[in-house]
């Protein structure tokens, strides 16, 4: 085979982070930890996407998988709800998360944002931002400096008075500031490049001890590292933005998450074992899988158009068990890649052309030990190479790593490990009418409302996010027996229309747009009619610039017949924040005495409740919550909001987005568990709901 061309690249000389007495360092090859050189494989796994209790099994087999650091986000809003009241209970108790993952023998990477964008709601942002005089959000914008540096110190000294920094003996040896900024940053013209050079300033001033990184951002000033985010990293990263700084992935996407209105995304293990073995011997030293395992988004807590269920299809799925082959893939990857760690982490790299779209990345110390990647960028064709006098078959888009520079220890493209399969088993029906009770919302009138105005309001800034629900309510003088249109246009999510307390119609935008329209005839009475419409939001967006002036809910309406079109937009309205049961807590175990349940009827109506009692199946496994025969709504479990469902979007090839929804053990008592479920629309039925057993054959 014709040698094309032959290129060495030196050893870098290390350079120290500028930090104050820091044992964390980097240099051009990777991180340094108490003065060694490490090759690093982490995983994302966010502490409220689980529960405490599913914490240490969660790291316990991401550490089994070969795993070195677990990465999180901080999530500004779960922490401080309120300004200035703070929550770090429960699900939000990052630093027990942070030592469980010190208590297992593992590094922590800290992504402190505070924007963190992550499919969750508001980018992360607490609502009571929106309301700071002046702000604007992510640029050289001073109300939201103050807040942003508040809150990033806060967390900085709680990691601190812990001794959870690396610097302290503690396992955090990374921490992050913003969050792929670069894509929004020319949106805010010269206040970008200034809040960038701000924010790295104030972090490094909190002297952790150890190194920042901005992901995606190539101007990240220095001493901060610019890191790749994405699938292609091994392909696409053009390296750090100096030659003394480490090849950082800070996310390699192991699937997608799942979004209302978009094709479901999946990822083979072959091709992020491809894409994370060409990182490596491009120079990469640290690959975040994002996500490890992806959890649950409990409450109302995803982003816009954003499924319950997060990166199903992680190494550990949403229940925490493990789905091969795609985690024992990475396993084995990881162990092929750590055999070779002396030459790649102290050697001199070189790189020679084996073929038209063939590679051969080469480590070699002066000791003479080797390690060699040969690379297949050809998609299509399996291609034999010849390296060092010997013959190699390379499958397509593959990556062979060659212990000592002659064994094939891994391949990315042949997989080793024997799949698994979810198995459900039904573990309790409630498929009895008399098991069930329900309470059916009442639906408010112009006359019963107390917040009114003569426009349109905002749906986000009327509701600052205590629910989904918004009311727009008016009433309406009708003298015509001509038939009658109701239209409305609405920047999102949903809407449900009632006449005279009758749902005649609903619509609904979707991830990529969420912008509808709902034109409907309706049957109006001759005198005066209550027109109600429910705005719904499906989670607040969570990306792009100026997200502070993003607007949802009813932005026309117009009534019209042959002869007439009335526009309602600047009419007198009437709103109510919330449904009535929220308001009063009736998911509670405790509900207001206000709740007068009735039995259950077999007549489908839109917003109402249900609710059943049950005693917790048997065992230890995973459970999920079956309500395929469900509409639209969200379902709560002693209390505890399991999250939204919504079962009857269906994906383009006809099947829910998701039909089974987690309920951890946790959540449960052995006996005399309340189930309470809000349904919207108007084709659900409680009584296919089942609790079932999860687990994996």
């Amino acid at each position: 085979m014709e040698r094309l061309f032959l290129l060495v690249i030196p050893l870098l000389v290390a350079v120290v982070a500028i930090v104050e007495g820091g044992e964390v360092t980097y240099d051009g090859r990777s991180l340094i930890i108490d003065g060694h050189r490490k090759l690093l494989f982490s995983g994302s796994i966010h502490y409220p996407r689980s529960t405490p209790e599913m914490w240490p099994s969660l790291i316990a087999k991401a550490k089994e998988g070969g795993i070195d650091v677990i990465q999180t986000y901080v999530f500004w809003n779960l922490h401080e709800p309120k300004r200035g009241q703070y929550d770090f209970s429960g699900r939000a108790d990052v630093v027990r998360f942070v030592k469980e993952i010190q208590a297992q023998g593992l590094y922590a990477s800290l992504r402190i944002g505070p924007f963190i964008e992550a499919e969750w709601n508001y980018g992360g942002f607490p609502f009571w931002l929106h309301d700071i005089p002046g702000i604007v959000y992510r640029c050289d914008n001073e109300a939201f400096k103050v807040y942003m540096q508040n809150f990033t110190t806060k967390i900085v000294e709680m990691m601190k008075s812990e001794n959870l920094y690396a610097s302290q003996g503690g396992p955090i040896i990374l921490s992050q500031i913003e969050n792929e900024y670069q894509i929004v940053e020319r949106a805010f013209g010269e206040k970008g490049p200034a809040y960038v050079k701000w924010a790295a300033q104030m972090a490094v001033g909190l002297h952790t001890g150890v190194p920042w990184m901005m992901c995606k951002q190539d101007d990240a000033p220095d001493p901060l590292i610019n890191t790749c985010n994405g699938m292609k990293c091994g392909e696409s990263f053009p390296g750090p933005n100096s030659p003394n700084k480490p090849w950082i992935w800070t996310e390699n996407w192991t699937s997608r998450y799942l979004a209302y209105g978009e094709e479901a995304d999946t990822r083979s293990p072959q091709d992020i074992a491809f894409q994370v073995a060409l990182f490596v011997a491009r120079n990469g030293t640290f690959v975040n899988y994002y996500m490890y395992h992806g959890g649950t988004n409990f409450g109302r807590t995803t982003a816009a158009f954003t499924t319950t269920s997060y990166y199903d299809e992680a190494p550990l799925d949403e229940y925490g068990l493990i789905r091969q082959p795609k985690w024992g893939h990475l396993k084995e990857l990881h162990a092929a890649v750590k055999s070779c760690s002396n030459p790649i982490l102290f050697g001199t790299q070189s790189t020679l052309s084996i073929g038209q779209q063939q590679m051969a990345y080469i480590y070699r110390q002066n000791s003479g030990e080797c390690a060699a990647f040969l690379v297949n960028n050809d998609d299509t064709k399996t291609v034999v190479v010849v390296f060092q006098n010997s013959s190699y078959e390379l499958s397509p888009n593959s990556v062979s790593i060659l212990l000592d520079c002659e064994n094939v220890a891994f391949n990315t493209a042949k997989i080793n490990v024997e799949n698994n399969t979810r198995s459900i088993k039904t573990g309790k029906k409630f498929n009895g009418p008399e098991m069930w009770q329900e309470f059916k919302e009442v639906i408010p009138t112009f006359a019963g409302t107390s917040i009114r105005y003569d426009t349109l309001l905002e749906h986000m800034n009327t509701t600052k996010d205590k629910s989904d629900y918004l009311w727009y309510t008016f009433s309406y003088q009708h003298e015509s027996s001509n038939s009658t249109v109701l239209k409305v246009d609405s920047a999102g999510h949903v809407l449900h229309a009632f006449v005279n307390g009758v749902l005649v119609g609903s619509a609904h935008g979707n991830h990529n747009n969420s912008r509808f329209s709902l034109e409907n005839t309706i049957s109006l009475n001759n005198g005066s009619n209550n027109i109600s419409l429910l705005s719904v939001m499906v989670g607040l967006p969570d990306s792009g610039a100026y997200l502070e002036s993003r607007v949802a809910g009813l932005r026309r309406v117009t009534i019209h017949d042959i002869q007439n079109s009335k526009d309602m937009t600047n009419y007198s309205w009437g709103y109510k924040v919330g449904l009535l049961g929220e308001n009063l807590r009736i998911y509670k175990e405790q509900p207001s005495t206000k709740i007068q349940w009735r039995n259950f009827t077999s007549s489908r109506n839109p917003l109402t409740w249900y609710k059943t009692s049950f005693d917790a199946p048997a065992g230890n496994e995973p459970l999920g919550l079956n309500l395929g025969s469900m509409g639209k709504g969200e379902a709560w479990i002693n209390g505890h909001s399991i999250g939204r469902y919504w079962v009857s979007f269906l994906t383009p090839q006809g099947s829910p987005y998701q039909t089974w929804y987690h309920v951890p053990r946790e959540f449960l008592k052995p006996t005399d568990n309340l189930l309470v479920i809000l349904e919207e629309e108007n084709g659900g039925s409680p009584l296919g709901i089942s609790l079932d057993i999860i687990s994996t054959t």
